[in-house]
């Protein structure tokens, strides 16, 4: 089956049976509708196009309000294709959170906290110098060298320097589904998830 398309709510703890505090994070996931089925003999692949949350139709551009009747869907926000091949899905079906089950592990995506502008220290883990003494004035968190000499006389591609921390595409696997709250599309699963709270993420098997 393909994943679904969530929202990271928040993280929680919760006791296991044997009295163990567990870190575990809140997602919000689903109803996806199917809005798009691509083939081998007309796409050249095989996908299935699954959208989330309703939105305003005053939002959506007139490509796009023809790509949601076809489907015989409202206007959605959030539109990603999983690889994913069978006949049985039709344009318009509605998939829930009982797609998963209890106990069963799962690879989320998500997009990671962005930090800004940072140096090599929280980039990198660099060290620093460590030594204030001995004449060591403001190289605590500095990079140090960075070229060679005369040769090669430049930077060599991918030096690990200061620049643009997280807002990254990650991928995190072999997340336990601890609970399943169908009433509410809530999934609740052990361990951390990428981004912050209220950012999309998708779930598969």
């Amino acid at each position: 089956m393909p994943g679904l398309i969530g929202k990271k709510i928040g993280m929680t703890s919760i006791f296991s049976e044997e009295g163990k505090n567990i870190p575990c994070t809140i997602l919000e996931v689903g109803p996806c509708m199917v809005t798009q089925i691509k083939s081998e003999e007309k796409d050249g692949y095989s996908a299935v196009q699954l959208g989330y949350l309703e939105q305003k139709e005053s939002r959506v551009s007139k490509s796009l309000k023809g790509h949601f009747s076809k489907a015989k869907t409202a206007p959605l926000k959030k539109l990603i294709e999983f690889s994913y091949n069978d006949e049985k899905l039709n344009l318009g079906d509605q998939i829930n959170v009982d797609l998963f089950k209890e106990g069963e592990f799962v690879t989320i995506v998500g997009v990671s906290k962005g930090k800004g502008f940072q140096g090599v220290v929280k980039r990198h883990n660099f060290r620093g110098v460590g030594d204030a003494t001995h004449g060591q004035h403001n190289r605590m968190r500095a990079p140090g060298s960075i070229g060679a000499a005369s040769y090669p006389a430049r930077v060599f591609k991918g030096m690990r320097m200061a620049g643009q921390t997280g807002s990254n595409r990650v991928k995190v696997e072999n997340l336990k589904i601890l609970k399943i709250m169908s009433d509410k599309n809530i999934i609740i699963v052990k361990g951390a998830v990428p981004g912050a709270s209220n950012s999309y993420i998708t779930i598969e098997k």
